[in-house]
């Protein structure tokens, strides 16, 4: 899998970023960027220090505005690359949305296409005020399978992922809210600053909760039959059985703030 400086990642402190850094096309995505993401998630989830990720787009026109089509000549010209293609697109997907940690998209200008599909991955949105999304598919004549839909309908439910293919046009940023898409919405200027203050708090949680959650929810999301139930359970015992636990009592009692280490 070749490097790219087109997706770029950074720490800070338990906060690992993800960024998408091709602005001259609004961030719209190629194999090398779709394999990068895949790549820097893997590592992320191995990374003990690493206690939530944002996702974000380079400059200030896009969150990732699709796919970027000067590369279909060389990536998507055969049947062979048309298949690794996709099938890069889909771990990418599958790496953001399965990550056992919590994931934040901060979203400024325009989340189009793969952008809304990798923003469905995450836990959270985040906009800023000028940011705009849409799933042209049905303009470009192209089928979107079940994993995408499903994902994007667990968020806004059938009736609105039905009205965001069926018109394919581009929805501000008050009707991604009245849809359930984007949790907060942000002024222009204060959105780094507000994601990065978000990200924050929830990594000084204590991270066997957080992620307990994120896995019950998962869960919560399946058909009844594919739930894991048990390690439902296991992970619920986990937090009890943790040092963090015994953290979160003595803060209480002792009116200060926890430290928690994530076991």
């Amino acid at each position: 899998m070749a490097s790219t400086d087109k997706v770029i990642s950074r720490k800070d402190g338990n906060v690992g970023y993800v960024i998408f850094n091709n602005p001259e096309r609004r961030n719209a995505m190629s194999l090398e960027m779709w394999e990068a993401t895949t790549r820097l998630m893997s590592e992320y989830a191995k990374d003990n220090s690493i206690r939530v990720v944002v996702l974000s787009g380079a400059g200030d026109k896009a969150f990732v505005a699709g796919a970027d089509i000067s590369k279909f000549g060389d990536e998507r010209s055969s049947e062979e690359g048309v298949k690794k293609y996709n099938d890069a697109v889909e771990a990418a997907y599958a790496s953001v949305h399965e990550f056992p940690k919590p994931t934040i998209a901060m979203i400024r200008g325009f989340c189009v296409g793969g952008g809304m599909g990798i923003a469905s991955c995450c836990d959270l949105r985040i906009a800023s005020e000028d940011a705009r999304f849409a799933v042209p598919a049905a303009k470009l004549g192209l089928g979107y399978g079940y994993p995408g839909v499903k994902r994007l309908m667990d968020i806004v439910g059938p009736s609105f992922t039905k009205e965001i293919f069926y018109t394919a046009r581009l929805f501000d940023v008050m009707e991604a809210v009245e849809m359930g898409l984007v949790n907060r919405v942000v002024e222009n200027s204060e959105l780094e600053f507000y994601v990065k203050d978000y990200a924050a708090t929830i990594a000084a949680n204590a991270p066997l909760t957080v992620d307990s959650i994120k896995f019950i929810v998962g869960e919560a999301c399946k058909d009844e039959s594919q739930r894991d139930m048990k390690h439902c359970d296991d992970v619920v015992q986990a937090c009890f059985k943790s040092e963090d636990y015994k953290e979160g009592r003595a803060a209480f009692m002792e009116k200060r703030k926890p430290v928690f280490k994530g076991r």
